[in-house]
């Protein structure tokens, strides 16, 4: 055998076993639509509770750990608790995002009952943000709610990328603020306000990857295999991270827990976000009065209120809260942007040309209700 037959035959071996080796890797994203529910509970729903309970919890969470817990009390009379299991004391010590994703949560679950045809009371039961019960929930039948459509809670969807730049029509901000103009500030892109968020939201988003307390907090949640995701239902999957085609793939096959603490993660994470904030309408800034259980929870629901409207006018919504997650751009963040109530999100808007469906994974409801 001569030099070149040998280097001819050695290439397609060389093909042939990646080929294999491909056939044999995770090939696709693991995305909500593929995950089918066969869990069996340990109880009977009555008519409606579980569709109502699947349909909150499609909320928007922190890397999406869902941290909802609900104690079945009896049909229709539900504790909505706080599930310690999901906390990030590392971004979140004092739990407040973890309370504002809960009441995301609570608006979702009321939504999804008056489509079924209740109303929903609800009784506060916490005092602060670290209690195992936060609310007390009864259903009740009433002849003539208003039929809301769960379409807008099963399409809700956070994108990351792809924006455009064009400024938020006067029509739409009207339309997605409807109702909330007291605790909402928009900040569009172009203003001294908007410029100061971006330049903070890249460094805030730097001093996190190198705080490594929160970068080993964001890799036990990062499901990057499809069997780490359809295992956990819950964390940031690679279709999530809108990681797609050959980087998706090479995520999914060959990056590990401990590859998110590497130096080259923590710059292609930063690199990413700098693109992310060159491109946008501007910030929408949700405030409240005081960051009391009560109001946190109102805030959520408020939250989740605009961004169930968003997709009506081809706008997208990525929440990006890492100034407040970190001491240094925390301080600065009020003075610089000109308010004075207590800043609960901050918010990433932009119209989108196509509008992606959700893909990030949720927890069969009989994980997350017990009894």
């Amino acid at each position: 055998m001569n030099r070149s037959e040998f280097l001819r035959i050695s290439g397609v071996t060389i093909v042939v076993a990646s080929a294999g080796t491909y056939l044999l890797s995770d090939k696709t994203n693991f995305l909500r639509s593929d995950f089918e529910d066969d869990s069996i509970v340990n109880f009977s729903f009555q008519p409606g509770e579980k569709e109502i309970l699947y349909l909150a919890s499609l909320a928007p969470s922190g890397h999406n750990t869902q941290p909802w817990l609900v104690h079945y009390i009896e049909p229709y009379h539900w504790i909505i608790g706080n599930d310690k299991s999901k906390w990030l004391p590392a971004v979140d010590p004092s739990q407040r995002e973890t309370v504002l994703s809960i009441g995301a949560f609570i608006q979702n679950l009321e939504f999804a009952a008056n489509y079924t045809g209740y109303t929903c009371e609800f009784k506060l039961l916490a005092a602060t943000n670290q209690d195992t019960d936060l609310l007390e929930v009864r259903l009740q039948k009433t002849a003539g709610v208003p039929n809301y459509d769960t379409q807008k809670l099963l399409k809700r969807r956070t994108v990351r990328s792809g924006y455009l730049t064009a400024t938020l029509k006067k029509e739409d901000s009207a339309y997605l603020l409807s109702g909330e103009n007291d605790y909402t500030h928009f900040i569009p892109n172009g203003s001294k306000e908007y410029k100061w968020l971006n330049e903070q939201t890249i460094e805030a988003n730097r001093i996190q990857a190198y705080r490594n307390a929160a970068q080993q907090e964001l890799s036990e949640w990062i499901r990057f295999s499809s069997r780490e995701a359809e295992k956990h239902c819950d964390g940031l999957t690679t279709a999530g991270m809108e990681l797609d085609g050959i980087a998706g793939w090479y995520l999914r096959n060959f990056y590990k827990q401990k590859d998110v603490m590497k130096n080259k993660f923590r710059e292609q994470g930063i690199d990413k976000v700098k693109k992310q904030v060159s491109q946008s309408a501007g910030w929408l800034i949700i405030t409240s009065k005081d960051n009391s259980v009560e109001t946190l929870i109102e805030t959520g629901k408020r939250f989740e209120r605009i961004f169930l409207k968003v997709r009506d006018r081809n706008v997208a919504i990525h929440p990006m809260t890492q100034i407040l997650e970190e001491g240094k751009t925390q301080k600065q963040v009020s003075a610089s942007i000109g308010l004075s109530d207590e800043i609960q999100f901050i918010l990433r808007l932009g119209y989108l040309k196509n509008y992606p469906d959700p893909v990030t994974l949720r927890r069969p409801v009989n994980l997350f209700v017990i009894t």
